[in-house]
């Protein structure tokens, strides 16, 4: 890979790295290999990206473009990274290790968050109320000014995208801080948005660490919104700070979500499907199904299934077309997913497949971990109730739908679940008993930009994506004209 130190722009001025001491490397996961430089921002470079977009806030015409003149430059926007797809998703893949089909496939969800932002932007409908007395009265969507998206590694572009789209759709300016684990793909995107007419200052990218820049922009009293994307504890600190500063904040977090299969399913699309929902991404997804519940009267013979299925599963590098799974992020996450592993045996888990590294050569420079199921342990087991984010399954039985609802819920996390049952009428019992923001019955882990996403409980506040992402960047301001025929009385 190319390893001349990206540099990020801050109105006019460019950082550049060049004196080595501000500079973040990125590791290609797959072999160990400099996946590339990009210079790192300071909390000093935090202060004048606030100006800088404030200044372009009020001066620059965004916000007061009508909303299908906005709607032009983010459909072109969208245009652009689809002429970029490949190369685009082939950084992605050396900065985060993913399959290159599954960077395709980010990359082209990214284009579509700017152009379904951009249709949403040009057909919005203010709220015009109903009244109660001599007047008239609307309820507008106005822009918070400057807000703040902090992304996290595992989905790079197309999280920055599915945050960056809405808040400019609104009128707002942007600064991005990416995860310093895959900071290469944020960069490419503000070009991009550069080169197809966002005016200079809107979209600011700010690549460093969590504990300076990502705390100046939460802690900044010119930042009016903060979005984040990552682990639930980061969030319970954004989430104090905010609460503190009286800002909105949007909050998706952690999860631990519950993959159930009733005996009714369709039993081989049903293995096909809890594979998917755990293996996929390695398992580094915030919806992973990482509990799964099986009716007993069919457990021995699913987990036989799947543990077949699992082992067939093509762990392998990135580029190859037959890949199924690649590595994870980094070695300190894959020791920290091998250490859960590790706890669930000493507390009494039995590792059916998986629980260590490949064995091909090829591999050895990577950070993979095979695929692992494991059976044997509670509910209340800490493998069964703290996020992995790893590709680790833990298997457990169950009686009825009462138990399995109780067992379901019983987590602090809230953010998906899945059920697999050919009863349509007990599918939507469970489904909305269960705490969850998204529930996937026959099938697991689909994905549309115009539905809402979010989590319950300790998965966070707020919902992306749909007509309620750009509720999230938006605040209402509610106006009256007066029809008064005589002067008001006291």
């Amino acid at each position: 890979m190319d390893t001349q130190i990206k540099s990020f722009q801050v109105g006019d001025a460019w950082r550049s790295g060049q004196d080595g001491e501000h500079v973040i490397v990125s590791i290609n996961p797959a072999d160990g290999s400099i996946a590339g430089k990009v210079a790192r921002a300071t909390p000093e470079d935090v202060d004048n990206a606030v100006a800088v977009a404030w200044d372009a806030f009020r001066n620059q015409p965004w916000r007061r473009l009508r909303p299908d003149q906005r709607a032009t430059t983010l459909y072109e926007i969208g245009r652009r990274i689809l002429l970029e797809k490949d190369a685009l998703a082939r950084l992605q893949m050396a900065d985060s290790g993913k399959p290159l089909k599954e960077c395709v496939n980010m990359v082209t969800s990214a284009a579509g968050h700017f152009r379904y932002y951009a249709a949403v932007c040009e057909t919005w409908q203010n709220e015009v109320t109903s009244p109660r007395g001599e007047y008239f009265s609307l309820a507008l969507a106005e822009p918070f000014g400057v807000v703040a998206c902090i992304t996290p590694w595992n989905s790079p572009i197309m999280n920055e995208a599915q945050k960056a789209a809405p808040a400019l759709a609104a009128g707002n300016a942007v600064l991005i801080k990416p995860s310093e684990e895959t900071p290469q793909l944020a960069i490419e995107l503000a070009r991009i948005c550069a080169e197809a007419g966002l005016p200079q200052g809107l979209l600011t990218v700010l690549p460093g660490l969590g504990e300076d820049v990502g705390a100046a922009l939460v802690k900044h009293p010119g930042v009016r919104m903060v979005s984040f994307t990552g682990g639930t504890e980061t969030g319970r600190v954004i989430g104090s700070i905010a609460g503190q500063r009286l800002i909105p904040v949007g909050l998706e977090l952690g999860g631990k979500s519950p993959h159930i299969v009733f005996e009714d399913a369709d039993f081989d699309k049903a293995v096909a499907g809890v594979a998917s929902g755990i293996f996929g991404s390695a398992g580094q997804s915030c919806v992973a199904g990482s509990r799964l519940f099986v009716q007993k009267s069919i457990y021995p013979r699913f987990i036989e299934a799947l543990v077949e299925r699992t082992r067939a599963i093509r762990v392998g590098m990135p580029d190859d077309p037959g890949t199924e799974m690649g590595p994870l992020v980094s070695r300190a996450h894959r020791d920290k997913v091998a250490a859960y592993v590790d706890l669930a045996r000493q507390e009494g888990g039995k590792v059916l497949i998986g629980g260590g590294l490949p064995e091909a050569p090829e591999l050895a420079n990577g950070w993979f971990y095979m695929p692992t199921v494991i059976d044997g342990l509670s509910n209340k087991a800490r493998a069964c109730q703290e996020e992995i984010f790893g590709p680790v399954l833990v298997a457990l039985p169950f009686e009825d739908e009462a138990d399995v609802i109780t067992q379901g819920n019983d987590t602090v996390f809230g953010l998906a679940a899945g059920m697999w049952t050919g009863d349509y009428a007990r599918a939507w019992r469970v489904a909305r008993e269960l705490d969850a923001g998204s529930v996937w019955i026959n099938t697991y882990k689909q994905s549309h930009i115009a539905t809402p996403f979010g989590g319950f409980k300790d998965s966070g506040i707020g919902r992306e994506k749909g007509l309620h992402g750009l509720r999230l960047y938006s605040q209402v301001k509610s106006l009256y004209w007066g029809m008064h025929e005589k002067p008001l009385s006291l």
